[in-house]
C-alpha cells in the first residue's frame, strides 16, 4: 500500500513539472515541419523590441519582465500570431518565465544572438577585430539560454550585416559565425536548432547572399545556412502582387534550397497600414517560395511601425493597424497553409564555387577564418558558468493590465490560454476580450495605482511551485 507521505510527494512533485509545451520545429528541405506531425509549419509572426533598440541593457530585455510578456503573449495570442523575433537579449538575465508564457500561448521564438553592447556583435567595418572569445560568450550564452526552451525556434547569426557600409570579407565571418553556432549545438545540445541569417533586401546584392549562405562547402560543412530571412518592405499600401515586386521575389526565390521568410516586412509609408500583403505572401504561389513572415513590429517606437503603444503605467493602447492586421489574419485558410508540401523536401543546395556570385562587389572566396582557440574550448567544453534555461508552470488567466482599443474604449477580458500539449497558436482561435463604451486613452493618468496593480498580481505560478516545493521537502 502506498503510504500518504509517498502520495504527497508523488503529487508535489508533479505540480512542479505541469508546463505545457509546442512541438519543436525542424528544418526539412525548404520547409519548416512540425517536428511530430510533419505538417508544414509556416510562420505567422510580429517582430518585438519594446523600447527599440535600446530595449537592453544588463539589467533588463524583452524577455526579462514576466508581466509584461504576459500583457504582450495574450495580445498576440488574440492577434493570431504563432512567432515573435526578438532581436536583443542579454545572457546573463532570467527568460525562464516569459519564454515559458509564449510558449504556454502557443508562440515559438526565433531569437538573434547578437548584442548592440560592446562585444556583441560582428563589427561590419571590422570582422576581424570583433570575432573573438568576448563575442562568443554573448553569442553561446543566448544558445545556453534558449536551448531548453521547445518554442525555441531558430538563431539569427546576424542582421543585415552585410550592406553599403560593410567590407568586403563580411560574408565570410558571417558563415564562420554560421559554423561555430551550429558546431556548437551539435555538442551542447539535445536537439538540432537552425540557424540562419536575415539579409537586407538590397536587389544588386541579394541572389549573391542567398547563394553565399545557401551553398554547401566539404571543406566546412557546417557553415552554411539552415534558413534565410529577408527584410522587405516593397509592398506599401494598397499594391499588388506584381506592382510591389512580390512577383520578382517570388521567383528569385522559388528554387532555394532551405525555408526562406520575410523576417521582416510591413512598409508604413501610407498610414494605417492595411496589410493586404498577408493574403499575398500566404497564397498558394507565394507559399511555394516563402515560410511565411514576421511583421514589423509589435510596439510603437519612434519610427512609427507599432501595432500596440505600450504606455508609461504598463497598459496598453491598441493601434488601429492591430486591427487591419488581425483581420488580415482571420483570412488565412490554415488547413492549406499547414498540409504537407511533399515537393518541397527535395531541393539540394548547390555547392560552394565562385560560379554563384555574379556581383563583383561581393566575395566570391568561401574560405573561412579559422575559429579562435578558446573558442573551441568553448565548444568543446561548452560555456562555463552560463545560465540556461527551463520551463515552468504557466497558468491560463486575465491579464491584471487596462488595454484600451484605438478609440480609446478600454477591452475587458482579455486573457491567456495555456494551450494544450503540441498546439500551437493560430488566427481566429483565442480572440479573447471585448471593448466597453467609454473608457480612457489617457491611460498614463493614475499611474502609480495601476502600477502597484498590476504589480500585485503575477502570471506564472511560481507560488505552486515554490509550495510544491516546500512541500517535498517538508515531507522529506
Amino acid at each position: 500500500m502506498v503510504s500518504i507521505h509517498a502520495r504527497l510527494l508523488a503529487a508535489a512533485c508533479a505540480l512542479a513539472t505541469t508546463a505545457h509545451a509546442v512541438t519543436p520545429i525542424e528544418v526539412e528541405g525548404k520547409d519548416f515541419v512540425n517536428s511530430d506531425t510533419g505538417d508544414r509549419f509556416q510562420i505567422i509572426g510580429v517582430d518585438y523590441q519594446p523600447g527599440g533598440s535600446g530595449g537592453q541593457t544588463k539589467d533588463s530585455d524583452p524577455l526579462s519582465d514576466p508581466k509584461a510578456c504576459l500583457r504582450d503573449a495574450a495580445l498576440m495570442q488574440r492577434l493570431g500570431v504563432n512567432t515573435i523575433r526578438i532581436y536583443n537579449l542579454y545572457p546573463g538575465l532570467d527568460h525562464d518565465e516569459c519564454a515559458s508564457i509564449f510558449n504556454a500561448a502557443g508562440i515559438y521564438m526565433i531569437l538573434d544572438v547578437n548584442s548592440p553592447l560592446y562585444g556583441g556583435y560582428i563589427d561590419r567595418t571590422s570582422p576581424k577585430s570583433s570575432y573573438n572569445d568576448v563575442y562568443y560568450e554573448q553569442v553561446f550564452g543566448i544558445i545556453e539560454g534558449f536551448k531548453n526552451y521547445p518554442n525555441t525556434l531558430a538563431f539569427f547569426a546576424g542582421n543585415e550585416v552585410i550592406n553599403e557600409q560593410s567590407v568586403k570579407s563580411v560574408p565570410a565571418y558571417m558563415r564562420a559565425v554560421q559554423r561555430d553556432m551550429k558546431d556548437y549545438i551539435k555538442k551542447n545540445v539535445k536537439r538540432s536548432i537552425p540557424v540562419g541569417y536575415s539579409a537586407a533586401d538590397i536587389r544588386p546584392i541579394l541572389l549573391d547572399t542567398l547563394n553565399y549562405f545557401m551553398c554547401e562547402d566539404s571543406d566546412e560543412p557546417s557553415s552554411h545556412s539552415d534558413f534565410f530571412g529577408l527584410n522587405s518592405y516593397s509592398w506599401c499600401g494598397k499594391s499588388s502582387y506584381k506592382k510591389s515586386g512580390y512577383d520578382i521575389l517570388t521567383e528569385d526565390f522559388r528554387n532555394a534550397s532551405l525555408p526562406v521568410f520575410f523576417s521582416e516586412y510591413g512598409c508604413n509609408e501610407v498610414q494605417p497600414r492595411i496589410f493586404t500583403e498577408v493574403e499575398a505572401l500566404y497564397s498558394k504561389e507565394m507559399s511555394q517560395s516563402f515560410s511565411g513572415g514576421l511583421i514589423y513590429e509589435y510596439s510603437q517606437e519612434d519610427n512609427d511601425y507599432g501595432l500596440v503603444k505600450i504606455n508609461k503605467n504598463g497598459t496598453a493602447s491598441l493601434l488601429v493597424d492591430y486591427d487591419n492586421l488581425m483581420e488580415q489574419y482571420g483570412k488565412l485558410d490554415m488547413k492549406a497553409i499547414e498540409a504537407s508540401n511533399k515537393t518541397q523536401t527535395s531541393y539540394k543546395a548547390p555547392k560552394c564555387s565562385s560560379n554563384l556570385i555574379q556581383n563583383s562587389t561581393f566575395l566570391d572566396s568561401f574560405k573561412l577564418p579559422s575559429r579562435p582557440s578558446k573558442v573551441q574550448d568553448m565548444i568543446d567544453d561548452g560555456l562555463k558558468d552560463a545560465n540556461t534555461g527551463k520551463l515552468v508552470d504557466v497558468s491560463s488567466k486575465e491579464i491584471p493590465q487596462t488595454i484600451y482599443n484605438h478609440k480609446g474604449n478600454e477591452v475587458k477580458g482579455i486573457k491567456l490560454e495555456v494551450l494544450k500539449d503540441g498546439q500551437s497558436n493560430a488566427p481566429g482561435e483565442h480572440t479573447s476580450g471585448s471593448a466597453t463604451s467609454g473608457g480612457s486613452s489617457n491611460s498614463d493618468e493614475d499611474e502609480d495605482q495601476t502600477a502597484t496593480g498590476a504589480a500585485g498580481q503575477t502570471s506564472v505560478s511560481l507560488g505552486l511551485l515554490t509550495g510544491a516545493a516546500l512541500l517535498a521537502g517538508f515531507l522529506l
